[in-house]
């Protein structure tokens, strides 16, 4: 096993994994995010929430100023409040992404409904989020986020014509989302990792990562990391990782932040 006197740094998504999927409570989180904060371990947000939504966040964990990843990878943050640097991994931006989504929509008649379309009322009533905190999920910076109402052989061809827009469809835990190709958590994290090491990780240039996560989206993240967690969630599809050393991957059996828990437990000794 792991132990916190090594140069760790912990990779996580939020919704279903660190926060709980209904109530987006992590307080059955907080013994170990005060033994990481002991250590001076960075704890790497990796999620599909906004820039705006994530540095609250981060504050009420304790985690200020750390890097993080937004938007599914599409952006990525790094550096202290003071000097705080922007990496977009996505070559189109939200005004871009939406531009094409709109035409799209009325090229083929794609049938569905996307964050632009609606107010922070409507969000907060699909996501159970506070109209405030609904009000932060639309401040997006290069990834659009949608629910799908149309068949499957649209969906297939939607597919398509993203692809045809150097788009790409990445499935979450509530949402499908719109991102420019390549631009993933997997990407992201890469990226990261080798832009920004000294604030990735203070001790090392090249932490030993471990990454949680619960949903579809997660699985190029935690084909990035040393060892990964597969938090048990509420998605149909499964999340399926394409490396090889099963023996750094694994499964929970509680969701959420109880499932965070049994992850960081099974890799690392607490003491």
């Amino acid at each position: 096993m792991l132990t916190l006197q090594e140069p760790l740094m912990i990779v996580t998504d939020l919704d279903g994994s660190l926060l709980d999927h209904h109530t987006y409570s992590w307080q059955p989180a907080t013994e170990w995010l005060t033994r990481l904060k002991e250590h001076h371990i960075p704890l790497v947000i990796c999620s599909s929430k906004t820039a705006a939504e994530i540095v609250p966040l981060q504050q009420e964990l304790g985690f200020g100023g750390s890097p993080f990843i937004s938007e599914n990878g599409a952006v990525v943050h790094y550096g202290d409040a003071q000097s705080a640097l922007t990496g977009q991994l996505s070559p189109q931006d939200y005004r871009a992404i939406c531009h094409t989504l709109l035409n799209l929509r009325q090229r083929d008649g794609f049938k569905f409904i996307g964050f632009a379309d609606v107010s922070e009322k409507e969000i907060a009533e699909w996501t159970g989020l506070a109209p405030a905190l609904a009000a932060r999920a639309k401040m997006r910076e290069a990834s659009e986020s949608l629910i799908w109402r149309d068949s499957r052989e649209q969906f297939d061809l939607f597919r398509v014509r993203l692809n045809e827009a150097e788009l790409e469809l990445v499935q979450g835990g509530r949402f499908w989302h719109v991102m420019s190709k390549g631009s993933g958590k997997g990407a992201a994290l890469r990226w990261l990792l080798e832009h920004a090491p000294s604030s990735a990780s203070p001790r090392s240039r090249r932490p030993i990562t471990i990454g949680l996560g619960d949903g579809p989206n997660d699985a190029p993240m935690l084909d990035s990391v040393d060892y990964a967690v597969v938090i048990r969630g509420y998605s149909k599809n499964p999340v399926l990782l394409e490396r090889a050393d099963k023996q750094h991957i694994y499964r929970s059996t509680a969701r959420g932040p109880e499932g965070w828990v049994e992850g960081l437990n099974h890799f690392i000794t607490p003491s």
